[in-house]
C-alpha cells in the first residue's frame, strides 16, 4: 500500500508547465558512490550572493514534478533566488535506518556545491518539502540545522523514535490539511510508522524556539469556494524574532496550497485556493539569515 501511494503521487507530477525565462540546469554528483542529480533554477536575473531555496518532492517522484506541483519559478524571478530540486533514490530515507544512502549527506554536500558553483549566501539557505519530502525536511533541520535559516513542511510531521529529535532552534512552518487521507493530520500509524500530529510537531517547535504560547490568530475564508479554508496561528519569540507558524487547512488533502491537483480528490483529497505556499513561504523566509541566529 505504501508503494502504491507513493507511485499514485508520482504519476500526477508529470503534466506541461507553463515556461519560465530563467535556466534549468541538470547536475550531478557522487555521495558515497551513489550518483546523485538535481535539478536547478537559475532565473533571467540574479543578485550578488543570492538565496537559495531547496524543494523536495514527495516519495517515488522527481525534481521535475516538484517544480510542476510547487512552482517556485515565479517568485525566484521577482525576488532572485535560486532554487534547487534534488532527485531521491525513490524516496527519501528520513527514518534512522538509511539503507545504504545518506540523504543528509547528499544535501549538506549539495549546500556546499551550491554556494561553490552559484555563490548563493550561505546565509540564506532555506529548505522545504511535501510528503515524504516534508518529512526529510524535517530530519534535515534537526541533523544539519547549522545549514538552515528557515524551513517549511507540507503535508508532514516528523516520525516516532526517528533516531533523532530537534536540537537547535529555527523558524520553520508546517502546513496540513485535516482530511489528508495519506499522511493523517492527527497522527498515528502511517505505512508503519509512527508520526507525530500536526498539533504535536508545532507544539515541539513552539518548545524548542521558546516562542509564546498564545498565538497570533488569522482567519483565512473560503474566498475561492473550493469548500477550504485557512487557520493560520503565528507563535513568536519576541526577543529572536523566530516564528513558528501553523497553517491548518480545513478540508484540505495530500496537497500543496494552490500547486496542481494532481490526482483525482477522491484519492489526494482537495488543493485549496485560498492560499499560495509558494509566495507565503518564500515570504517566510525571506526574513531570516542564518548569520542573525
Amino acid at each position: 500500500m505504501r508503494y502504491l501511494l507513493f507511485m499514485l503521487l508520482s504519476f500526477g507530477f508529470f503534466k506541461a508547465s507553463a515556461r519560465y525565462p530563467g535556466k534549468l540546469i541538470k547536475g550531478d554528483m557522487m555521495v558515497d558512490n551513489n550518483k546523485r542529480s538535481f535539478l536547478t533554477y537559475i532565473p533571467t536575473s540574479v543578485v550578488d550572493k543570492p538565496a537559495l531555496v531547496i524543494s523536495l518532492h514527495g516519495g517515488f517522484a522527481s525534481p521535475k514534478g516538484m517544480f510542476r506541483l510547487a512552482n517556485f519559478k515565479p517568485v525566484a524571478e521577482r525576488e532572485k533566488f535560486i532554487v534547487v530540486c534534488p532527485a531521491s533514490k525513490h524516496f527519501w530515507h528520513d527514518g534512522a535506518d538509511l539503507h545504504g544512502i545518506d540523504d543528509v549527506k547528499f544535501i549538506d554536500q549539495l549546500i556546499s556545491y551550491m554556494i561553490k558553483t552559484y555563490h548563493v549566501d550561505p546565509d540564506r539557505v532555506y529548505i522545504t518539502g511535501i510528503s515524504n519530502g516534508g518529512f526529510m525536511t524535517t530530519r534535515l533541520i534537526c541533523q544539519l540545522h547549522n545549514r538552515f535559516a528557515a524551513a517549511a513542511v507540507v503535508a508532514a510531521t516528523l516520525d516516532v523514535g526517528a533516531g533523532y529529535d530537534l536540537e537547535k532552534p529555527i523558524p520553520v512552518i508546517y502546513m496540513h490539511g485535516t482530511t489528508d487521507p495519506i499522511v493523517s493530520f492527527n497522527g498515528g500509524k502511517v505505512f508503519g510508522r509512527a508520526i507525530y500530529s500536526h498539533k504535536a510537531v508545532v507544539d515541539k517547535w513552539i518548545t524548542m524556539d521558546n516562542c509564546s504560547k498564545e498565538p497570533q490568530v488569522t482567519n483565512i475564508p473560503d474566498k475561492a469556494g473550493d469548500g477550504t479554508s485557512i487557520l493560520k496561528e503565528e507563535y513568536i519569540n519576541h526577543t529572536t524574532g523566530f516564528k513558528v507558524i501553523s497553517y491548518t487547512i480545513n478540508n484540505g488533502g495530500h496537497t500543496w496550497p494552490d500547486g496542481r491537483q494532481y490526482l483525482p480528490k477522491f484519492i489526494i483529497g482537495k488543493t485549496t485556493r485560498n492560499l499560495n505556499a509558494c509566495d507565503e513561504i518564500w515570504n517566510f523566509f525571506k526574513q531570516y539569515k542564518l548569520a542573525q541566529q
